[in-house]
This record gives C-alpha cells, sequence and structure tokens, in this order.
C-alpha cells in the first residue's frame, strides 16, 4: 500500500510541535509539579498506564498500514529485502551502539558524566534496534518508491522485530554494563509491538471482508490519520514535565545526543543506498529500502525506554531527541535521494535483479 499523499502537515512539522511539546512539558514539570506526580501514581510493573494508552494510540494506526499478505511475494527481486534486513540487523544497531560510545565517553567525555553517557547509550540503542515501520510509506512515496515492494519491506521487518529486537538491545545493553531486565523487555515487545500488530491485522482482515480492500486502505485508515501524531505528542508532554529540571540544568545535552544519532542516519543511509547502487537495483526500490534502515520505530523506542528505565530517565529523554531530529534530516535525505535519481536504472530495470 502506498501513502496517497505526501507529508502531512503535522509530520511536515513535526519537529517544531516536538519542541512545542518540550517547551509545554517543561513549564508544567515546573510551574504544575503536581501533575507528574498525579500520573506517576499510574504504574503497572513498572509500566506508565496514560503513556502505554497514548503509545497505543501511536502505534495501532501504524500497524493497520501492513498487510502481512503481502509476505508471500517475498521472493520477488530479493535484493532489496536483503539490503534492508542486513542494514537494519546486523549493521544499524551496532553502528549505533559504536557511534554512540565514541561521542558520548570520548569526544564528549568532559561534558557528559559517565552514568549520564551511560543512560544516552542506552536510549540510542533502542532507537539503533528500532527500524522505522510507518513513517517510511511518506518517505516511499516522496521518492516514488515502489509501494508494493515497500509494504513487503516493511511487513519482513516487523516480523523480525518481534524475534530480534529483544536479544540485540539485551545483547547491547549487556556489553554497556546496563542491568538487563529480560522480562521488562519481552513485556514491552508484547505491548508495544505485537498486540497493535495483531490488533491491525484483525481490524484489516475485518473490515477489509466487510467493507472490500479500497474502502479500508482509502477510507477506513484515514480516519486514523492524526491520531498516531497526537498520540506522540502527548506522550512527549508527559515526558518532559518529567525531565523539566534534567533540560534546565543541561540543555546543551539535546544537542550532544543529537549528534551522533544524526551522524547514524546519514551513514545508514548511505550504506544501503551505496549498496543498492552496487547491485545496480531500481531507485524505486532502493531508496525505500535506504529509508528503513535511516529511520526509526521512534514510537517503540520511546515506549520500551519508558517501560525500561523509567519516564524520569536520561535513556527516555535520548529516544525523544530521536523523535526531535529525524524529520529534518529524513527530508533531507529524501531531497538527497532524488536528486541522485539517475544513478540508478529505470524502474523496469530493477524488475531483473
Amino acid at each position: 500500500m502506498a501513502e496517497k499523499r505526501g507529508i502531512g502537515f503535522f509530520e511536515k512539522f513535526l519537529t517544531l510541535w516536538v519542541i512545542a511539546c518540550m517547551g509545554a512539558g517543561i513549564l508544567i514539570g515546573q510551574f504544575l509539579p503536581g501533575v507528574p506526580v498525579f500520573l506517576s501514581r499510574f504504574e503497572y510493573a513498572k509500566v506508565s498506564v496514560p503513556v502505554a494508552i497514548l503509545i497505543w494510540l501511536m502505534i495501532y494506526p501504524m500497524m493497520l498500514k501492513v498487510d502481512f499478505a503481502s509476505v508471500v511475494n517475498v521472493g520477488r527481486n530479493p535484493r532489496g529485502l536483503v539490503i534492508t534486513w542486513v542494514t537494519n540487523w546486523l549493521i544499524k544497531p551496532f553502528t549505533m551502539f559504536g557511534i554512540a560510545s565514541l561521542f558520548f565517553f570520548v569526544i564528549f567525555k568532559a561534558l557528559i558524566p559517565r552514568d549520564l553517557g551511560t543512560d544516552y547509550l542506552a536510549g540510542a540503542v533502542l532507537l539503533g534496534a528500532a527500524p522505522c515501520t510507518a513513517m517510511v510509506f511518506v518517505w516511499s512515496y516522496l521518492t516514488r518508491g515502489n509501494p508494493a515492494y515497500t509494504l513487503v519491506q516493511v511487513a519482513t521487518n516487523d516480523l523480525i522485530i518481534l524475534f530480534a529486537f529483544v536479544p540485540i538491545v539485551a545483547l547491547l545493553l549487556g556489553v554497556s554494563d546496563i542491568a538487563v531486565p529480560w522480562m521488562t523487555l519481552f513485556l514491552s515487545v508484547v505491548l508495544f509491538v505485537v498486540i497493535p500488530l495483531a490488533g491491525g491485522s484483525f481490524t484489516r482482515i475485518y473490515v477489509t471482508r466487510r467493507r472490500g480492500r479500497e474502502y479500508f486502505e482509502n477510507k477506513f485508515i484515514p480516519k486514523f490519520g492524526n491520531i498516531t501524531i497526537i498520540g506522540l505528542l502527548l506522550t512527549l508532554v508527559i515526558i518532559f514535565s518529567f525531565q523539566g529540571r534534567t533540560i534546565i540544568d543541561d540543555p546543551v545535552h539535546i544537542i550532544l545526543i543529537a549528534v551522533p544519532l544524526s551522524i547514524q542516519t546519514f551513514l545508514i543511509f548511505f550504506v544501503a543506498y551505496g549498496w543498492a547502487k552496487a547491485w545496480k537495483l531500481g531507485h524505486d526500490i532502493a531508496a525505500p529500502a535506504s529509508m528503513i534502515g535511516a529511520s526509526n520505530f521512534f514510537e517503540l523506542a520511546v515506549a520500551v525506554a519508558i517501560s525500561v528505565f523509567g519516564l524520569r530517565s536520561a535513556a527516555a529523554l535520548a529516544t525523544t531527541v530521536g523523535v526531535l531530529v529525524e524529520v529534518p534530516i529524513m527530508l533531507t535525505l529524501v531531497a538527497i535521494a532524488n536528486k541522485t535519481r539517475h544513478w540508478f536504472p529505470k524502474p523496469e530495470l530493477s524488475h531483473r535483479s
């Protein structure tokens, strides 16, 4: 399925909304401290119930777009899928770990205390192990990507998340000497991937059978258009209401966190993009394959950071910085991809690969 439109109003100015939510959250934390105190009462197994509800509102509409029936086409033109899988799961988490470690523990050593750097690294690892599953439909549309192939890439990626996310995160956190709460990680994946994914799949099957595929794609899904962004923004207000004091005390840390995250995004894009060029894939496959790895499933990363480390944690703050920088960087990469379209064969030639 392809998005029938370009990037929407909320998505296009997401960075500005995130900054606005940061400001609103900080003001609430400073002048209405009773609000975060009240919200902190609603926790179960370290999971904030209000935030969990908002995250479900974020993730469920995304999962409606994933059609697992498309996986039957996985054998067609497998090279693009190989690039997606290897880049997302065998390269990206580990380069994120390496780049973040370099900056937090070496380059920024004098600016970030080691304990805080370890927490920031944990947030970066969660972002690195969660490749994009939703916004990539928009990036694919903006680069004139092959919509059917993008859907297969996203669907198989979601299936891999179910099995690879927890082991990779646990491995990299363990290497960082961070206590690995296995059960909390598993619970987070069940809550924020398995349940929304199953709900989205069931809804797709049910509505399609009753009203038809055209109604589902063109009428039903658009009804949820802005729910994901609204859920995300409300979650950010809550997070920043808990993080207000940290940000006021060390505002420069937002920039310090953004630096390695930004470098990682450009690196992963060019790794996949260059690989696709070397394999002579069509641009309509190469661009989305590169965008999936470059962008992040930041909703999942934020959710797991909150579940594992808490709303007040530096890890949760690091994942929200990922939200802050993603859209402007991804729009830059879209522009790069469109300007380099001539590097690749015509779309029809890609089917021979």
